[in-house]
């Protein structure tokens, strides 16, 4: 019988952001703000199904909002489901809604990775949040991958915390809508075994 400890060190996160929404694709801040999918982002999402469910997930966890549910539903895995707040996207504060050339208007050289938003959160504040939602995933019950389908920054951000790097190293990272990038291991060590992998097998 494997320890806890060997399960562990195999199991992999499966990071699926959602599919493009209207403010996705003229790059403002997408926090609290429940958009929908657009009919594209919605097509993006049901492009995962083939890939999910050839798969086994050990659990399925989304983010509570719409954009996030709906595309884990349309990739196939929505009725293993389980809501986890820790994987709401950043909580962007007065700057929901604009963009970073527009904030940049004000701050020069503003990244929500080094300033983080005002009245709302900072990298050490999402940085904790990770940290639940990988602990989260790593104790879930059963064998095989878990899958968190979620947001642009807050994946960035647990890629960054998985690396330790801390949520700040997210910044390193390009992730594009209903992509599928994996946090896997090497030798025991915490490595990315796949990033922003495209589901449209001729990109």
């Amino acid at each position: 019988v494997m320890s806890t400890g060997q399960e562990q060190r195999q199991r992999q996160l499966w990071l699926l952001r959602h599919g493009a929404t209207e403010w996705a694709l003229n790059g403002r801040h997408t926090g609290s703000t429940d958009l929908p999918l657009l009919p594209q982002g919605e097509e993006e999402a049901r492009a995962l199904a083939p890939i999910l469910t050839r798969l086994s997930f050990a659990a399925v966890f989304s983010s509570p909002l719409q954009r996030a549910r709906r595309t884990c539903d349309l990739g196939g895995l929505g009725g293993q489901m389980q809501i986890m707040e820790d994987l709401l996207e950043w909580n962007y504060g007065d700057y929901e809604g604009i963009t970073t050339p527009e904030i940049r208007e004000t701050v020069p050289d503003w990244t929500v990775w080094t300033h983080g938003c005002p009245n709302g959160e900072n990298a050490d504040q999402v940085q904790a949040r990770c940290e639940k939602a990988i602990a989260t995933a790593l104790a879930a019950p059963g064998d095989g991958d878990v899958a968190l389908f979620a947001h642009g920054h807050i994946l960035r951000a647990l890629t960054g915390t998985w690396l330790g790097l801390g949520a700040a190293g997210g910044r390193l990272f390009k992730l594009g809508t209903a992509s599928v990038s994996i946090l896997g291991w090497e030798r025991g060590q915490k490595a990315i075994a796949r990033w922003n992998a495209p589901t449209d097998p001729g990109v």
